[in-house]
């Protein structure tokens, strides 16, 4: 007897992989399972103003790159009469703008798009600082060292020393007033830690409002222990990186290098947006990656070729389940698939009213060419002009009383409809009218069913963006194939027999 573990293995194989393939796209390719979602992206522009003296310029500005909390997705630059060049230096990103001779204000623009994105996953510089030690001036040095030995004490590594450092410098006492005197909070910090021999680093952090014009920067220490670090901000004590917080400037180099220019700023103005997240990841994860099974990396128009291919699996199943298990007759086997596939482009009503009226009068006029004794070929040719013609007669009746959706069915497939009013004239002459209506009624039901699975929202969003649902769909289809029970609507058929039984049974009893 022939064994079914294969099939049985072949199907499950189908099943897992192609679960598989989904669940890798929707938590690695960050692929939402629901349509409409949305991501959001913050527009910064940083404006670099300056005084020329004639003189070349050479102006050199930070920018951020993909971290974690946040990916790039674009940049540009504005910079009138200006050589631009985004340069790579020590790990770092650099807008360099070049001009042979300027003078005045000059002002220059750097534009980025930066998405949210828990998911993102770029580091952070990992190399430890050097320590560096300068000379402070008295009374400063004694307050310095008498803060930090009140800190030390509460502390066990370079970390909770920072946070107690903090404690000490924000309670505002004698030594606090008096350091808060020498030097900005940042940049204090910094060099207690070095004095303490913590290697810590300077970051600058740029606090994302929405709306907010001529912001600033501000300063982030980055403290190490061992190959672990810590972010704090100085001005509020905070430890880590606040969720609206974007680091701009995290390699310890300044934010804006200038030469053959004076007087300079960099102010930032921000924006707060938000994209359907189809178009956030196409531009993350535009590079095609071998197991990144993406439609998005296609052009566009094939791309909208395939949203409605991938449909056809999905009415291919409900054809399958409705004939299958329910035991609905339709008039060819997958035609109601492409008559679905019709309604998609011309709406559910106006398409039922199409096909009703171009299969109703394709009959009258097939049933004047059954008298004709017409060889197959050439009848079926005749209907096909034939539904042609309907198709175009109706259509320009629709536009002459400006019903504009009446012309919609011309998406019908005209050669599916020719093969159905053929079958179902024979079908009239062979077994009635009755088995006609049976067979295009369920035809229809099968099409609307198959139309409203097709059409839905969440199945579109589901086909098309993750295609390893096409294999689970090919392994429920196996599955359905397999059957071979009774059909529901075959039930009704055996109820007298089972009735019959039933009466028998008691009358043993």
């Amino acid at each position: 007897m022939y064994s079914r573990k294969p099939f049985y293995l072949i199907v499950a194989a189908l099943f897992l992989i192609g679960l598989a393939l989904m669940l890798y796209r929707h938590f690695v390719y960050e692929v939402p399972w629901l349509p409409g979602e949305k991501r959001q992206i913050w527009s910064i522009e940083a404006k670099v103003e300056f005084e020329a003296k004639g003189k070349p310029i050479k102006a050199s500005l930070a920018i951020p790159g993909s971290q974690p909390g946040f990916t790039l997705m674009n940049e540009s630059a504005a910079s009138p009469g200006y050589g631009l060049s985004f340069v790579e230096a020590k790990g770092s990103s650099r807008a360099e703008w070049t001009i042979r001779n300027a003078s005045g204000p000059q002002e220059l623009y750097y534009k980025v798009d930066m998405m949210h994105d828990p998911f993102a996953k770029a580091p952070l510089p990992t190399d430890v600082p050097r320590i560096k030690t300068t000379e402070v001036p008295e009374p400063y040095a004694t307050a310095m060292d008498q803060v930090l030995s009140h800190a030390q004490e509460r502390s066990a590594d370079g970390i909770t020393l920072t946070r107690e450092l903090l404690k000490e410098l924000n309670n505002r006492g004698q030594n606090a007033v008096l350091l808060a005197q020498y030097q900005a909070p940042g940049p204090l910090l910094l060099e207690m830690l070095h004095r303490a021999a913590v290697p810590a680093r300077m970051l600058q952090g740029l606090k994302l409002e929405d709306g907010r014009r001529r912001q600033p920067l501000i300063n982030l220490v980055q403290v190490y222990e061992g190959e672990q670090y810590e972010i704090f901000n100085p001005q509020t004590g905070e430890q880590g990186t606040a969720e609206q917080l974007l680091l701009w400037e995290y390699h310890s180099s300044p934010v804006l290098d200038l030469v053959g220019g004076s007087n300079s700023r960099v102010t930032f103005t921000m924006l707060e947006q938000e994209q359907p997240v189809n178009v956030a990841l196409a531009k993350k994860f535009d590079q095609p990656h071998w197991i990144n099974v993406s439609l998005y990396n296609l052009p566009l128009e094939e791309q909208a070729l395939f949203k409605g291919i991938l449909l056809v699996p999905i009415g291919v199943l409900v054809v399958v389940f409705l004939r299958i298990i329910i035991g609905v007759k339709t008039s060819g086997t997958f035609m109601p698939v492409l008559i679905a596939m019709a309604f998609i482009q011309t709406s559910l009503i106006t398409g039922l009213v199409g096909f009703l009226i171009i299969v109703g009068t394709g009959l009258i006029l097939r049933s004047y060419l059954s008298h004709l004794n017409l060889l197959l070929v050439a009848r079926i040719s005749a209907v096909i002009i034939m539904v042609i013609g309907i198709i175009g007669f109706f259509s320009i009746i629709a536009y002459q009383l400006g019903l504009t959706e009446g012309m919609k069915i011309t998406f019908f497939p005209m050669i599916i409809l020719a093969w159905t009013i053929e079958r179902m004239s024979i079908l009239w002459e062979e077994e009635g009218p009755k088995e006609v209506v049976k067979q295009g009624g369920g035809s229809l039901i099968v099409a609307v069913m198959a139309f409203l699975a097709m059409n839905s929202e969440v199945v579109r969003h589901i086909t098309f963006n993750f295609l390893g649902l096409q294999l689970i769909v090919m392994a429920v289809v196996l599955l359905l194939g397999n059957y071979t029970g009774y059909r529901l609507t075959e039930l009704k058929r055996f109820k007298p027999l089972v009735d019959e039984y039933n009466t028998e049974d008691k009358k043993h009893d």
